[in-house]
């Protein structure tokens, strides 16, 4: 997984199919929200369009909106911890954020159905009955779970460094999605 800035800043197709929506002003602030530990909001969807967008174009699947999907997938502008009691939520951040980042987006940019399914399907298995309609669909949750999953592990490396759990976790979760792709 491509977790290097300088090296997506380089690809200029990539580039320019997003252009337009990491240049708006509501996007950019995706930057002052942390997602998970270490990394902001706004990385993290860069992230995980990025190499959705990879992927898309290997096997020749529409990465165009799967790009720019994956940009916009977490457009929720609010820091989600303890958001349910801040916010007065109905349910957990986790539940409704797809539809809130559907929303945000829609009012920003025009998007096609596609990138739609994309936004508001990308917390599936969480969301049961959200299942994904498009390959592109699914294979933004496999790479929005895998980034909290490496998050996840670089925060707590220490903790679990020399522990058995932390390498069989490690080797079980990275050979899985490895063994997908």
């Amino acid at each position: 997984m491509v977790r290097n800035i300088e090296k997506i800043l380089k690809d200029k197709e990539y580039l320019i199919i997003i252009a337009d929506l990491i240049n708006q002003e509501k996007v950019q602030e995706m930057k002052q929200y942390r997602q998970h530990h270490k990394i902001n909001c706004f990385e993290h969807c860069l992230f995980v369009s990025y190499n959705t967008y990879l992927i898309c174009k290997k096997h020749h699947l529409d990465y165009i909106s799967a790009a720019r999907a994956g940009m916009l997938h977490d457009l929720f502008l609010y820091d989600w911890r303890g958001s349910k009691k801040k916010l007065h939520l109905k349910h957990f951040h986790a539940f409704l954020h797809p539809q809130i980042a559907l929303y945000n987006a829609e009012k920003l940019f025009n998007l096609n159905d596609k990138e739609k399914d994309i936004i508001v399907k990308h917390m599936w298995p969480v969301t049961l009955l959200s299942f994904p309609k498009y390959k592109e669909s699914f294979l933004i949750t496999i790479f929005d779970k895998r980034s909290a999953l490496k998050s996840f592990f670089e925060y707590n490396k220490k903790q679990f460094s020399n522990t058995k759990f932390y390498r069989y976790a490690y080797i079980f979760f990275t050979g899985l999605l490895f063994r997908i792709f």
